[in-house]
């Protein structure tokens, strides 16, 4: 029986101690435009990762979805504007809102039949010129490889090729797609490694036209 969202991602209590939010959100910050004001911050979890962005520049504005109750309740005071408890396959929001999306470690938590839904609804809530972050497990990663380890498990019900979601977002609209290192290899050896799969995780940055 297919796990609900809610019940898979509650199963998942590592994801609100994970030590590489912090970086994983100031390596997003590094890719905002200056302009950057709205944030739409997708499975923001507790808030980690928005604390490290107000940190960075206290004047944007966050916007918190996660489809956790109990994680928003726990949200820190002063971080997010706003928050917002429901799925990424329908955004309760207008169209070309925000000035950045970014979403750590989310889209491998999504059933392949709402991924292609999700970003759509993220390219139709991004402003024009607006930009997506995302990272996600690389199935590529050569580790996973040697060991015949796999991305897939527990919370992780989807993965995602690096050159398959670059046609899906292609496919959605998305222009000027750059796929770089992330993770705990990315500390080590920078996040621009010719040889992506070197990567356990990695960044996607999509622009909408």
């Amino acid at each position: 029986m297919t796990k609900g969202y809610i019940e898979l991602n509650e199963a998942q209590e590592f994801s609100e101690t994970d030590p590489f939010t912090p970086g994983r959100y100031a390596q997003f910050f590094r890719y905002f435009h200056e302009s950057t004001k709205t944030v739409l911050d997708v499975g923001c979890n507790v808030g980690r990762g928005g604390a490290v962005l107000k940190s960075l520049n206290s004047n944007l504005k966050l916007i918190g979805l996660d489809c956790v109750e109990s994680r928003l309740s726990r949200l820190p005071l002063g971080i997010y504007d706003r928050t917002l408890c429901s799925y990424s396959t329908n955004i309760q929001v207008e169209d070309s809102c925000f000035d950045a999306i970014v979403a750590g470690e989310f889209i491998e938590h999504l059933y392949d039949r709402d991924v292609i839904q999700t970003l759509t609804e993220f390219y139709r809530v991004l402003k024009p010129q607006g930009r997506l972050l995302l990272t996600t497990p690389n199935p590529n990663y050569l580790r996973l490889k040697l060991t015949g380890g796999s991305v897939l498990g527990g919370a992780h019900v989807s993965q995602h090729y690096p050159s398959s979601l670059k046609r899906l977002l292609e496919q959605v609209g998305f222009s000027e797609i750059r796929l770089q290192g992330s993770g705990k290899v990315s500390s080590w050896l920078g996040e621009r490694f010719p040889v992506l799969a070197i990567y356990g995780s990695y960044l996607v940055i999509a622009d909408k036209s």
